[in-house]
């Protein structure tokens, strides 16, 4: 998969093409989830019936960010994490399109004929049942079937995926993962949510008890964190996967402790500090709460080890 350019003062010949058609889909894509996935798979299988390239558009930074900031999500992908997940999809090319002021201001037809006809030479769009689109999303499905019709290119709508209770969607999985239902928030995305960061020097109090943990830093700020909580994962590395635990938030047996991010990996024993670590979150163990004293805290460890090892062998 290539990526286009950013911004959206696309030439048209940007992307090689190599003279073929293009099967189009459009949409924001936090955190590629099943009903992403669905999408995904239409537009692949037009593209080989019509011997045409795929070519995904997607925007950075969030278009409520611009629009309207005080209410714009937290983020389930980051840019980064969209493209490597993108990577593995298949698709010939992602544009990420720097969403603007001024592209806020397009209508629905100013967007379609400038970017989707006029620079990616739509032939087929393919698009989720409750794509909005245009400015203050006056467009829908019904406005991009009616235009696809006099400018010359299909539309096919991809229905709903249920998660339980209703259909997937980033907004559901966003609140899942604020609520520490991470079970819930993996049958959404089809995988589970994840963070990434790299790994810095802490305090070192984790050494001192007994349980070394790799602090982390995680890179964006726009990324959704879990609430606090201690949780059973796996520590994605360069040298393979393992099993550990997850503490996420305050540390309020010690006073003065700032929050933290850190990551304790069962039968690991290496320095990993500056390596980029992601953290494949499984479930919530339990609340940060404060203990009594250092002893009691390495007591409640042992236990939150071993049932995050019961956890993660049943998970398999």
């Amino acid at each position: 998969m290539s990526d286009g350019a950013v911004g959206h003062g696309l030439p048209m010949g940007l992307l090689p093409l190599d003279g073929k058609g293009t099967v189009v889909t459009v949409g924001t894509f936090d955190g590629v989830h099943r009903g992403h996935w669905a999408v995904l798979e239409r537009i692949r299988a037009r593209a080989a019936e019509t011997s045409s390239r795929t070519v995904l558009v997607t925007f950075h930074p969030h278009p409520l960010r611009i629009v309207r900031p005080e209410v714009a999500p937290r983020l389930l992908t980051t840019p980064v994490e969209k493209k490597e997940i993108l990577a593995e999809s298949g698709l010939d090319f992602a544009v990420f399109l720097q969403f603007t002021h001024a592209l806020s201001y397009y209508s629905p037809r100013r967007f379609v004929e400038e970017i989707l006809v006029g620079r990616l030479g739509v032939g087929e769009l393919v698009i989720g049942y409750d794509h909005g689109f245009g400015r203050g999303r006056s467009g829908d499905v019904d406005t991009l079937v009616e235009i696809g019709s006099e400018l010359g290119f299909k539309v096919e709508v991809v229905g709903p995926v249920d998660m339980g209770e209703g259909p997937v969607s980033s907004t559901r999985i966003r609140d899942a993962v604020s609520a520490g239902e991470m079970e819930l928030a993996r049958a959404g995305l089809g995988r589970p949510y994840s963070l990434r960061g790299i790994v810095v020097r802490g305090d070192g109090r984790g050494r001192t008890l007994g349980f070394p943990t790799a602090n982390l830093q995680v890179g964006s700020p726009d990324k959704l964190l879990p609430p606090p909580g201690i949780y059973a994962v796996r520590g994605v590395l360069r040298s393979g996967t393992f099993p550990g635990a997850l503490h996420l938030g305050p540390r309020p047996t010690f006073q003065g402790s700032a929050p933290s991010i850190e990551l304790h990996l069962l039968d690991f024993d290496r320095d990993v500090y500056g390596e980029e670590v992601r953290v494949d979150i499984i479930k919530f163990l339990r609340p940060v709460v404060p203990f009594e004293s250092a002893e009691a805290l390495v007591r409640q460890m042992r236990l939150d080890l071993g049932r995050a090892r019961e956890v993660l062998d049943a998970d398999r």
